[in-house]
């Protein structure tokens, strides 16, 4: 079985964190809490690890995992190009369930599956995500469960769904829980490629914890599909 670290216990959580980053180093797969679902990880950078992430899931690459990253700073390292309602919403809704679709930088060597030039990315309200993203920099991450099976809002529930895929399990306890009700308890997703062309708008991939009116509150109605 791997081992499940307490992260409510302090030391727990130091040790823990540790030995994620260090199964994300040997190019394996590690369970973390974010502020909606858990979320099963991989080195952002490595294709094989990210290819392992999609097998343990049961998902093929037209489905890449989007990415998440440790702080607003690191959107501009990831992304070609910030239109400014992006900037906008992610001051607003950053750290927490706003995941943004924009072209990746061409510079950067990866392979995240059939994403067509884009990367999608977020920044987790989650300590623990943080701690362990501060330690590693990007991580891919998808909800830790089987294609076809619903979010883990718990540890065990990944543990049921996931078992010995991953190397190690971080337990945050239950998360979400203000999230039941909305569309869906994962992140809202919106592509904002859109926006990068004259009279371009953002699309709503997936209704999800921030609502779409607060969004388009923010950008304006013209500004969204």
């Amino acid at each position: 079985m791997a081992p499940e670290f307490d992260c409510s216990d302090p030391s727990e959580l130091l040790t823990g964190v540790r030995s994620a980053r260090a199964a994300i180093g040997r190019g394996e797969l590690v369970v973390i809490p974010t502020d909606t679902v858990y979320g099963i990880a991989a080195d952002a950078f490595s294709p094989a690890a990210v290819q392992r992430l999609l097998d343990a899931k049961g998902r093929g690459r037209e489905s890449p995992p989007p990415v998440l990253i440790p702080s607003i700073a690191a959107l501009d390292a990831l992304a070609e190009s910030v239109p400014p309602e992006v900037r906008t919403l992610v001051d607003a809704f950053w750290p927490g369930g706003l995941t943004v679709i924009l072209p990746a930088r061409s510079s950067l060597d990866w392979d995240l599956g059939d994403a067509h030039g884009t990367v999608a990315l977020r920044m987790p309200a989650s300590k623990v995500a943080l701690s362990l993203l501060g330690e590693t920099g990007p991580l891919a991450v998808s909800s830790a469960n089987l294609t076809g099976r619903p979010a883990a809002r718990t540890s065990a529930e990944a543990v049921a769904d996931l078992g010995e895929s991953v190397a190690v399990y971080l337990n945050d306890g239950e998360v979400g829980a203000e999230n039941v009700g909305a569309p869906d308890p994962g992140s809202t997703i919106i592509d904002a490629t859109g926006l990068l062309v004259d009279g371009g708008r953002l699309r709503i991939v997936r209704h999800g914890v921030i609502s779409d009116d607060a969004i388009r509150d923010l950008v304006g109605a013209d500004k969204c599909e």
